[in-house]
Formats: C-alpha cells, structure tokens, sequence
C-alpha cells in the first residue's frame, strides 16, 4: 500500500493515475471530515453524561439535557456507520493505487521510452537465415504445442526429450548459483491465499489475470475457497513474513525459490504468442530480498547483477533497461528489465525483472523491522526480480546457439546438469 504521503509523487506516473488519485483525496477528505463530526459529537455526549450524573434525575434541567444527550447519541448512530463505508471506500482506492515511482526513474509514457543501461556480449552471426525456437523445437522434436493444446488447451506446452532436460537443468544450474552469491533456498507451495496476492500487490488490480481454484481443501479449506494459482514465487516468498517484526540485526533476508507459475494473461492477446513466449504455465526462478531501507538501492543494483550473473555464465547476449514512470509494473518503484536477444525474432525480449518496491508491499504485509530494540517498527524494504525465467531461457539457448543444420548447442555451463549433453540433434 503506497505512503499516502507520496501521493503527489505517484503522478509521474501519468495515464490514468490522477483521476485514482483525485477519487482517493476526495473521498479521503470527507472520510476526514466525517471523523472529525464524530469525534466532536462523542466529546460533547462525554460531556452531557457529566453534567446528568451531578443533576438531579426530577429536574426540568436533567430532562433537558437527556433529550440533548439522546440526540447527540442518534447523530452519533447515523454517522458511524457512513464512517465505516468511507473508510472501506478509502481503503480499496488506495489499494488501487500504484507506488511513487522512485526520483532516478526516467520520466516516460511507455516503454519506448526506456533507456538502455548496458549491453552484454555481442550478437551472434549466422551464415544463414536463422529460424525461431517454435520451428527449430517442433523439427527437433523437443515443443509439443499441439499436445500441450489437446491436453490443457491454448498456451499450454509439453516440453519432451531434451527440453525436459534443459528445464530440469537450468532450476538446478540457477539455484545452484544463487546460493554461491547468498540467498537461502526455499521451495513453496504453488497455492497461496487472496491475502498473500493483496500484500504483495497482485490483488485487487490483476485479479483478471489469476486462475482462482474454486474447490474446498480439506476440512481446513479457506473460506469461500479463496484461493489462486501462484502467478510468481515472489507472493510466496515475500509473505513467508508477513505480519511479523524483525529485531535489530534479523536483516538483510534474501531467498532464492523455483517454483510453477500460472497466469492468465488476460488482455495479452496478440502479444508475444509465438511459442514458449507467453505461457499460461512456465517455471521461474525467484530472488527476493528484505532489507533495511537505506541499503535497498544498493541491493537493487546486487540483485540485478545476480540475475546478469545467469545470463552471463550461458553465453546469452543481452541489454539491461530502465523502464520509465509510464512503463513501471503496478508495485515497482523503480525496475530493470533484462532483455534478452533472439535472433529468430530479431528482437530481445524480457527475461527478468528486477524491482524495488520500497514500502509498497511491506505495508500491506505488515513486514516490519526495528532500529534497535524497543523501537518503533517501522516497514522494510523488498525487492525481487527473476533469476530467470526458465521457458526465455531455453528460446533463447535454442535461437542463439542454433546451428545450420537446425541441431542446437548446449551452453558449456550448462552440461553438467544434463548430462553432459553438448547438442541437440545433428
């Protein structure tokens, strides 16, 4: 939940934020006002009980002052429940309502906008025309969208053979690094809550793109059987402390975690279709940090380079971008999106997004750390960002490492957690 405080920051944003804004400040004045009326009305029913207790009950004076407290008490009964609806009006609007975006953001209204930070690595040259990963798949046997269409419907892959094996091996290959650079290994369950989409900033905004499960769990189900497909291993990791305090010297907490993903992508029609591109279902690897707010850009700028780390040890060119205000996801208050190039597109393409959210989704977990002890708690700072996805991955490793006789080479780095496997086909 953003700071109201910043709510003039979060304009840089632009679209349509000010009207969300405009709603809140609106509705939040009256729900100020009103609470304001009430409080006064409670001092002044205080006080007529006061004055009663030292009248006499008999007298014309004591009468007087009962119908004044009676109809202090009826302002009070009418007003209170108006207070209650404004303040869930408020509280839902501002839950609708994105972070500040942070000042080293470019200003910008989409993602044409987006600066380039860096690039890595040289684009590959083909002495031929090179193919993209959907038609080298299918040749090589290794994409099954027609039996990942029959069994599951549209945007559903059965990945076979070698493609299995990538995916088994690039988990292990990503976690095996991120625990060299520091992060705790955790490995969650795929379901979570509607609270846990709420604070970390999913819910309400993107309930469109989730696939709720409307079935009880047991004689514990959750009531009214709110409960989703996790969309990323971020909902997961970061409520593992939600509704908690750290103690002084309890931070930084970083974690990295593979987990199944599954979204809708609701309104993504046309975008990105083609093959491995955009799933209903793919598998990622997560990095995600809690930490103290005066380290949180540095640890941004670590965080990103663990997930350039990936890339790097594959041999995969890539560009780094800083998305602008009009481009930054619904919680981020400042991103870097890792492209990755394909040459069968001759396009990059996302493959990772690294975010600081600041306090945006510690206030609505309630994740809290003290300065020192018997202090105040105050909100931490969290971060995530994608070490990587696992289906980019393996477009990309088939479209940059292909080969003229459509055979793919397996990344060096990558051998040992497939066995050894050098190449696909040939």
């Amino acid at each position: 939940m953003l700071d109201p405080t910043r709510m003039d920051d979060v304009l840089r944003r632009g679209g349509d934020v000010a009207t969300v804004v405009g709603s809140w400040k609106t509705l939040d004045e009256r729900r100020r006002k009103l609470q304001g009326e009430l409080d006064t009305l409670r001092q002044q029913r205080n006080a007529a009980n006061e004055k009663m207790a030292k009248l006499d009950k008999k007298s014309a004076e004591f009468a007087a002052a009962l119908v004044e407290m009676k109809a202090i008490a009826a302002r009070i009964k009418e007003g209170e429940p108006q207070l209650t609806a404004l303040e869930t009006q408020v509280s839902d609007l501002l839950l609708a309502i994105p972070n500040a975006p942070h000042d080293s953001v470019p200003v910008g209204a989409s993602e044409a906008d987006n600066t380039v930070l860096h690039t890595w690595g040289q684009k590959p040259t083909f002495t031929f025309a090179p193919r993209p990963h959907d038609e080298l798949g299918r040749a090589l046997g290794i994409l099954d969208f027609e039996s990942g269409a029959k069994i599951s419907g549209a945007r559903f892959t059965v990945l076979r053979g070698a493609a299995s094996r990538l995916t088994r091996g690039l988990v292990n290959y990503m976690l095996d690094l991120h625990g060299k650079h520091g992060y705790d290994e955790v490995w969650p369950p795929a379901v979570v809550r509607r609270a846990s989409l709420r604070g970390t900033g999913q819910l309400p905004k993107f309930e469109a793109d989730l696939f709720k499960l409307d079935i009880p769990v047991g004689p514990d189900h959750v009531a009214d059987n709110d409960l989703f497909l996790s969309p990323t291993a971020e909902v997961q990791v970061t409520n593992l402390y939600a509704d908690h305090i750290f103690e002084p010297g309890e931070l930084p907490k970083r974690f990295t975690a593979y987990s199944p993903c599954f979204r809708a992508e609701a309104g993504a029609g046309g975008k990105d279709m083609r093959g491995l591109i955009r799933q209903h279902q793919f598998d990622k690897v997560e990095l995600v940090k809690l930490v103290e707010p005066e380290h949180s850009y540095a640890e941004l700028e670590a965080l990103r380079q663990d997930a350039e780390n990936v890339l790097q040890g594959l041999g995969l060119h890539y560009r780094v971008v800083t998305l602008c205000s009009g481009d930054l996801g619904f919680a981020a208050a400042k991103t870097y999106d890792l492209e990755v190039w394909l040459p069968g597109q001759d396009a990059y393409r996302e493959i990772s997004s690294c975010s600081n959210f600041e306090s945006f989704q510690a206030r609505r977990a309630a994740i809290r750390y003290r300065t020192e002890a018997g202090a105040k708690p105050r909100p931490v700072h969290t971060l995530n960002g994608s070490g990587v996805a696992i289906g980019r991955t393996i477009v990309a490793i088939i479209e940059q490492y292909q080969q003229a006789d459509g055979s793919v080479i397996v990344p060096a780095a990558l051998r040992p957690y497939v066995g050894g496997l050098e190449r696909i086909g040939g």
